[in-house]
């Protein structure tokens, strides 16, 4: 059976991983701190190893390998609300998502899937976790899904069981508000081996792996 994976799911020192608000200039609010010295690298640079090759980019390497299809919460896709409308919004990431696979989004309103000449589809479904990593799985052809965010997702998966890889990436700074994926999962740690790593950037990553 396939794995459901976590990958690089940054977290502040007060448990949060996104911000109270999307909108399309800030894609996860004030929560861009989290991100601000990563390498200062983003997301679409995961499929490259350069120079310096650190402790955080080996994490980002891992992204990934070994993954057929992920999932991901609508706002993780963009800032619109509510049923679909005319515009031409086509993700965050232009005319070349870094995915390169089929890609569930999780939405109340479903549309017709959206293709990329690299191998991304997004696929917008209507669908409790256990039915989204059904479908998730019946696209990956054997491969692991990741489970790409936002907090309120990965929060919805932990609490039904259904995750079997997490990795946090704890960052020395305090957000005061957003969205966290605690609530309603007392006692993860029952369930998983769980592995600590500091980086020279400051950063505390956790390795969560089922038992």
């Amino acid at each position: 059976m396939s794995r459901v994976r976590v990958h690089n799911l940054f977290i502040s020192l007060d448990g949060y991983s996104a911000g109270t608000y999307v909108t399309e200039a800030e894609p996860i609010g004030k929560a861009r701190v989290l991100f601000g010295d990563f390498d200062d690298r983003v997301i679409e640079d995961v499929h490259r190893v350069d120079e310096p090759i650190t402790a955080d980019r080996i994490f980002t390497s891992t992204w990934g390998q070994g993954i057929g299809a992920e999932i991901k919460g609508r706002r993780k896709f963009g800032p619109q609300t509510g049923p679909w409308g005319d515009d031409d919004w086509r993700g965050w990431w232009g005319d070349a998502p870094p995915f390169r696979t089929p890609v569930v989004v999780l939405t109340h309103h479903e549309r017709a899937p959206l293709a990329f000449d690299n191998g991304t589809v997004f696929h917008f479904v209507n669908a409790e976790p256990a039915e989204a990593l059904a479908f998730a799985r019946d696209l990956a052809d054997g491969g692991d899904i990741r489970l790409g965010g936002g907090p309120s997702t990965v929060r919805q998966f932990l609490q039904a069981d259904l995750v079997d890889f997490l990795h946090l990436a704890t960052v020395p700074v305090v957000l005061g508000e957003g969205e966290s994926i605690w609530p309603g999962c007392s006692g993860l740690e029952e369930r998983f081996d769980v592995e600590t790593l500091v980086s020279a950037s400051g950063r505390t990553h956790r390795l969560f792996n089922r038992r």
